[in-house]
């Protein structure tokens, strides 16, 4: 796999990363002080004003994250600085926090866009409002070698001693869907402390999506990726998109950002800016928010 072209994205090191939940509440309250001085109302015009962007990220591969020379990289900061350029910001800032402070931070304007793997279904698009996705998404497992106890689906999941699945993930409710216990699904931090619980026999499975899970999977001796599949929740199968999130009061900016982006999905450039980071040609869509969001 060609390496990452980080050479866009602003240095910023683990100092800063780990600090990401101290810069929060900074980052808000910049905000708030950028909007005496910017205009108002035009959250493009705003952003051209300050030259920043400021992007929730969640610190997990290959969305978002911070690699082995401290450096932010991921799908979402190369896309957001190639679309953001075009939309006359020269600088895209990432911040890093819980998945689950995501939609909150971006509301209470600690962050101007979110995208962290995240996919777009309808009670998120209460919340906020997407971007067309950049990719579509099965689900896999992780699960023990060999995968002696034949986790294949959710249904077989059920019958599971144990199950996983990360802070915020939508996975959480297909398990439910297909009648696993809420109460005993155990929430963990991400793939990397799902692949953890597998290998050390903490549970049977950890779901997420099919490409962070076979990404999390490739060095490991003691568990693997299996099949990966759609999600059946009440007799449909679920195919999932992944997008930007910008506050419901950002629609220009939103449109701004979905007209660069079908440019990209025409010429084929998307896909030559998320192949670095794991997506395949099966993983482009031409789904829409707006079928998402129903």
């Amino acid at each position: 796999m060609a390496p990452p072209t980080r050479h866009r994205i602003h240095r910023i090191h683990r100092r800063s990363f780990l600090a990401g939940a101290a810069a929060l509440g900074a980052a808000g309250a910049l905000g708030a002080a950028g909007c005496a001085r910017v205009p108002s109302g035009d959250a493009l015009a705003r952003l051209k004003t300050q030259g920043t962007v400021l992007l929730g990220i969640a610190g997990e591969v290959p969305y978002g994250y911070i690699d082995e020379q401290g450096v932010f990289t991921g799908e979402a900061p190369e896309l957001a600085e190639v679309v953001f350029k075009r939309l006359g910001i020269g600088r895209v800032q990432p911040v890093a926090t819980d998945f689950s402070s995501l939609i909150p931070g971006l509301n209470s304007q600690q962050f101007d866009v979110v995208s962290a793997g995240m996919y777009i279904n309808k009670e998120r698009c209460a919340q906020v409002v997407f971007s067309d996705p950049e990719y579509q998404m099965l689900d896999s497992f992780i699960v023990r070698k060999g995968n002696p106890k034949q986790l294949h689906t959710y249904e077989d999941v059920v019958r599971a001693k144990a199950n996983a699945t990360g802070t915020g993930y939508a996975e959480f409710g297909y398990a439910v869907a297909a009648g696993f216990p809420e109460k005993d699904i155990v929430i963990l931090q991400d793939q990397v402390a799902g692949l953890n619980a597998v290998e050390s026999g903490r549970v049977d499975v950890f779901a997420g999506t099919a490409l962070t899970v076979r990404e999390v999977v490739k060095k490991s001796a003691r568990a693997e990726a299996t099949r990966p599949f759609a999600a059946v929740v009440d007799g449909k199968k679920k195919i999932d998109g992944g997008g930007f999130a910008f506050r419901p009061t950002d629609t220009e900016l939103r449109d701004a950002f979905n007209t660069e982006i079908h440019k990209m999905k025409k010429s084929g450039e998307l896909f030559r800016i998320l192949r670095p980071f794991g997506f395949t040609k099966a993983e482009m869509t031409e789904l829409t928010a707006e079928e998402l969001c129903r």
